[in-house]
């Protein structure tokens, strides 16, 4: 994996969460106090109130304020919960791990802080079981000592769905990692009953970072609307997974450039990870990387995921992989997973093979309307999305594979990641 700045802007503000990683190593508690300072002394309102000045938006994919957030758990009864969520479902992900592994102290930071402005008296950071975050955080936990709120380093199972945030209160409880109907909500009712603040790593880190240097240091780089830094993660042709971190408004087409994939080579780019969004390449080089800017186009910024499509691939093909994945991974608890998924992985495997009939295609659309918001959680509306998206963006290869002539890109070797 390789650590980047490919944002100027981003690196001359400060260097933000990647600060301090030029020395070409995990950052450890030293360094990373030369770099960032002690934990100031601020009190839980005053906290909170910095972080809803700086607008930090979460960085797990709903990009719901957090501030709000910490506000929500701080109102419940009794002492409350953090869980650093660190597992990262999507496969073509690679920001938390990276984070984990080379900053494990300012997300250590992040959850320290966060538990003193909801009155947390323990916190977990939560990984998929066999990540290799595990060793770096265990250092990190043991240079740290005794801390005000212990942390402890929790693993679940590597499915996609194992990482919602009611499937991590079950775990935690000491049930199956899968998600569960609610109300009510892990802020109200979660880890043993207790509030429960569930947050992706990255944005904890950046909550560290906001306490440290001030609301004013986080708006100085990114859109005005949602300021700051963000962590996303490109691929492409022949490039291994690359973590930058870019100031928020940045378009799609400037991050792909500097990072060696100019997108007039491509067709498309999938947005968001395997819950977004494909766009085409044209489209998406002048779509800034913020929330309001993808949903102007239809698409949401997720997990910060930047896949451009490679020459020749086909995007069909690709989808149907995907799917196929998506439908396997599922709880298996509810309709639109258990009959749902596997149907529209089926139509889309055939569409991409070329053994298509228009029964096939009334059914496809058919599911694709009924599908979405029926299920226990969004892991179905998620999946529907990214086929409606590969439907519209690749329409002209879905009429060659739907009159039986698919693209000689089927047989290309898969771009996508799709685990066993």
């Amino acid at each position: 994996m390789t650590v980047t700045l490919e944002e100027p802007r981003a690196a001359q503000a400060g260097g933000r969460l990647l600060a301090g990683l030029s020395r070409g190593g995990p950052m450890g508690l030293a360094h990373h106090r030369e770099v960032w300072g002690p934990l100031p002394a601020v009190g839980a309102a005053a906290l909170v109130e910095q972080v809803a000045a700086a607008g930090l938006l979460g960085r797990g994919g709903a990009g719901f304020p957090v501030a709000r957030k910490l506000a929500s758990v701080g109102a419940g009864k009794g002492p409350a919960v953090v869980v650093a969520n660190g597992c990262e479902g999507e496969p073509a992900s690679a920001k938390d791990t990276m984070l984990l592994t080379w900053a494990p102290h300012l997300v250590l930071d992040g959850i320290q802080l966060a538990a003193r402005a909801v009155g947390a008296d323990r916190g977990y950071v939560v990984v998929h079981a066999g990540s290799p975050a595990i060793g770096y955080l265990r250092a990190a936990l043991l240079e740290r000592g005794g801390e005000r709120v212990p942390v402890t380093i929790e693993t679940t199972a590597p499915r996609y769905v194992a990482s919602e945030e009611s499937a991590l209160v079950s775990r935690l409880n000491g049930g199956e990692a899968v998600p569960a109907y609610t109300p009510p909500r892990p802020y109200e009712k979660g880890v043993r009953g207790r509030p429960t603040l569930i947050s992706n790593v990255e944005s904890l880190a950046h909550l560290a970072t906001i306490a440290m240097r001030g609301f004013d240091w986080y708006r100085a780089v990114g859109d005005p609307a949602e300021p700051g830094t963000m962590l996303v993660t490109v691929s492409g042709s022949n490039l291994e997974p690359r973590v930058a971190e870019v100031a928020t408004g940045t378009t799609i087409g400037r991050v792909a450039a500097a990072a060696g994939l100019p997108l007039e080579a491509s067709t498309a780019v999938l947005v968001g990870g395997y819950f977004g969004s494909w766009l085409p390449a044209t489209q998406a080089a002048r779509v800034p990387l913020s929330h309001g800017g993808l949903r102007s186009v239809g698409a949401a910024l997720g997990a910060g995921v930047l896949a451009v499509l490679p020459p020749g691939a086909c995007g069909i093909a690709e989808t149907a992989r995907v799917v196929s994945y998506l439908a396997a991974s599922s709880a298996q608890q509810c309709g639109p997973c258990l009959n749902g998924l596997p149907a529209i992985a089926g139509a889309m495997t055939a569409l991409a093979a070329g053994t298509w009939n228009e029964s096939s295609w009334r059914a496809l659309n058919r599911w694709l309307d009924v599908v979405p918001g029926r299920g226990a959680c969004r892991h179905p509306d998620g999946a529907v999305r990214l086929v409606a998206s590969a439907l519209s963006t690749f329409a002209k290869d879905v009429a060659r594979h739907r009159a039986g002539k698919p693209c000689a890109g089927v047989a290309a070797a898969p771009f996508l990641p799709v685990p066993r």
